[in-house]
């Protein structure tokens, strides 16, 4: 039971960030449609950046960490700064897509952190299947759950909710970084 509670815990902090980088992006008019799908890809994504930790854990150091937040805050912060300085072009759509390599680089880029959480967890005696699962689950629940209240919150603000979801994005770009 305490391992349990140990892994959900765990599952929801790693699924926090993502949560907190779609609520940014959710500020903008994405459509419902990339909402599930991007929902879905993080919530495999944290399922695969474990598993593939797992497998690797025995051959990369205590290093691997700090590059994987490395690496994360300078995709954040690259997607952050994209939607800073597209916020000021002139829109001809109504909606945001999030496709092509923004997808797979957002989904990468709240996933990454959860690729050392998986060296830990291949060398204890944890249930594997269900770690990997609950992660899956709590940072798709979680991902869906932001865009949600971001998309709530930039019919609010208006035109200034794009330019304050990429700033959110470059601060929790720079916090990774530094």
């Amino acid at each position: 039971m305490e391992q349990l509670s140990s892994l959900l815990l765990l599952s929801i902090a790693l699924g926090l960030d993502a949560f907190s980088v779609s609520l940014g992006i959710g500020m903008q008019a994405v459509r419902m449609k990339y909402v599930l799908l991007t929902g879905l890809a993080i919530g495999l994504f944290h399922i695969f950046m474990p598993g593939l930790g797992m497998l690797l854990g025995q051959w990369l150091s205590a290093g691997a960490s700090e590059w994987a937040e490395l690496a994360g805050g300078f995709m954040l912060f690259g997607l952050g700064a994209y939607t800073v300085f597209a916020s000021f072009t002139e829109k001809h759509a109504v909606s945001y897509r999030l496709s092509g390599i923004g997808f797979w680089l957002f989904a990468l880029s709240v996933s990454i952190d959860s690729f050392p959480v998986g060296f830990s967890l291949g060398l204890r005696e944890a249930d594997v299947m269900i770690a990997i699962a609950s992660f899956g689950l709590f940072s798709m629940l979680l991902t869906w759950t932001g865009f949600l209240i971001g998309r709530r919150a930039g019919a609010v603000m208006g035109i200034y909710s794009e330019l304050l979801g990429g700033s959110i994005l470059c601060a929790l770009g720079l916090y990774s970084i530094f």
